[in-house]
């Protein structure tokens, strides 16, 4: 079976992606000691709350994570996830990410639309990626946030449309680390396909 690290770094909705994973078949550990990181067959960066809570808090295993996404082997960003892996962000004042997609995260612009992004919304497949494979364009996944992601054409693999468009999932240039804005582990069968399709990845 596949072993696949949830890094515990103190912000995070673990145990609902655990269980997704483990419904898709995999052998799933939550930890922040670099040695299991290294040594798993997939990564989640999960992630709930504020941008630069996050980044002090992830700064013990940053130098893991760098050396993991360099093995090449697949790491997924779920939610406050996919928005550390950019370069920077604009919450609470800008702070760098880490670095692995370039691009910016932004506040929504004001408008008459409710924020948070809270609910159901499409998703327009821009780029195919084995992650997505057996998801049909158009499908509708479960959001819930306040910033959005900003990067450009190559590294959106999804885009989605509330008030603007925006990065509704991301990839690196090399295409092992991908981030979804959506979480998968409430987006139903959908999201349950996206997690049995990255534990097919590792």
């Amino acid at each position: 079976m596949k072993k696949i690290v949830i890094i515990d770094y103190g912000l995070g909705n673990l145990r609902s992606v655990q269980k997704g994973l483990e419904h898709a078949g995999a052998t799933v550990l939550i930890s922040s000691d670099p040695e299991e990181i290294k040594n798993a067959d997939g990564v989640i960066l999960p992630g709930v709350g504020a941008f630069k809570d996050a980044m002090k808090n992830v700064e013990k295993v940053r130098n893991t994570i760098d050396e993991y996404v360099a093995s090449g082997k697949p790491m997924l960003g779920i939610c406050l996830g996919q928005q550390m892996m950019m370069s920077t962000s604009e919450e609470g004042g800008l702070t760098e990410g880490l670095d692995l997609v370039k691009g910016q995260v932004l506040r929504f612009p004001h408008s008459d639309l409710k924020v948070p992004h809270m609910g159901w919304n499409s998703i327009k497949i821009t780029q195919q990626h084995p992650l997505f494979e057996g998801i049909p364009d158009g499908s509708f996944v479960y959001f819930v946030h306040s910033y959005y992601v900003d990067t450009g054409g190559k590294n959106t693999l999804i885009s989605c449309e509330y008030g603007t468009e925006f990065a509704a999932a991301v990839v690196n240039d090399t295409g092992n680390v991908i981030g979804t804005q959506f979480h998968p582990e409430k987006s139903g069968d959908v999201g349950l396909k996206m997690l049995k399709n990255f534990v097919a990845m590792c």
